[in-house]
């Protein structure tokens, strides 16, 4: 039941400490409540839910026009048993966690993300919708429908196979690892974005670079640095994408995790790179990979 809760503060949020302390919020205010006087406990703390993130979405607003950088959500990895859903749901989720997604809504009103993820993500009817953000449903449609015309202008969904996923982090991987700049560009689309978000706490590209050619170059550069020649990747699931977990061998800290869009019009290539620095939001990789691996260590 926590899983499925964080779940859905995660996809109004994007962030997966929040998240969970939205869930922990509402727990301990359900605790506090006659369970007597509720008909239906699932839809109470739905609501509940729904109306702590407005309100932590709406008090966020001011802070991301603070935000040094660019903003990108913590990162989720397929490996953290406690967020990830079924393997019957897997597909339908990976899509609603990934980073293009996720940035799509992150330039919708708060009652417009609301009312299209309740809609389009948990198919609730306009009329229970309108319950939960105490608006009409004819309000709750538009909300909707705006958002949903937002959403499709800046997110192409795809499917992607396992065996192109594989292979897209082969290449990448080996480009990397051979400092190649010509392989790299070759992997991504002339017209490859890269966002790097270090929250003004780790050294990052302050803004989106475009072009495979300077996207290649750039991370190149960066991976030749002194500083960078203890890296070690690692491949992983991040929010339902191909890519890797980058540590320094020297320290053994995480440095970053890299997620890897393939393009949703050249099959093969990479179409957009999400990197994560920001060490704030490396904390919930970091603690999935601990229950992970001490359960494995454990087994």
């Amino acid at each position: 039941m926590r899983a499925v809760c964080a779940g859905w503060p995660y996809r109004m949020l994007g962030s997966r400490t929040d998240a969970e302390d939205i869930v922990q919020e509402a727990w301990l205010r359900w605790a506090q409540v006659d369970e007597s006087t509720v008909q239906h406990a699932g839809a109470y703390l739905s609501r509940l839910v729904t109306n702590l993130c407005l309100d932590k979405l709406r008090s966020a607003a001011a802070k991301r026009e603070q935000y040094v950088g660019v903003w990108l959500p913590e990162p989720l990895l397929e490996e953290d048993a406690g967020w990830s859903p079924g393997p019957e749901v897997q597909a339908e989720f990976a899509h609603d966690v990934s980073v293009a997604f996720m940035l799509a809504l992150e330039r919708l009103l708060p009652l417009e993300r609301a009312a299209f993820l309740l809609h389009e993500v948990f198919d609730l009817d306009f009329d229970e919708i309108g319950r939960r953000l105490e608006r009409s449903p004819a309000a709750c449609r538009q909300l909707a429908s705006r958002a949903c015309n937002h959403v499709k202008a800046d997110y192409a969904r795809r499917e992607v196979k396992e065996e192109e996923r594989e292979r897209l982090f082969r290449a990448f991987s080996e480009a990397v690892g051979h400092f190649d700049v010509e392989a790299l560009a070759k992997v991504l689309t002339e017209d490859a974005v890269m966002l790097s978000d270090g929250g003004g706490k780790a050294s990052s590209v302050p803004v989106p670079l475009h072009g495979g050619a300077l996207i290649a170059e750039t991370f190149i550069g960066f991976a030749k640095l002194p500083t960078s020649r203890a890296w070690r990747l690692e491949p992983a699931r991040i929010n339902g994408l191909p890519g890797c977990l980058i540590f320094n061998d020297a320290s053994g800290q995480l440095v970053q995790t890299i997620a890897l869009a393939p393009s949703a019009t050249e099959p093969g290539r990479i179409g957009a790179l999400y990197v994560q620095r920001n060490p704030d939001k490396l904390q919930g990789v970091l603690a999935a990979l601990n229950v992970t691996r001490s359960g494995a260590g454990s087994s």
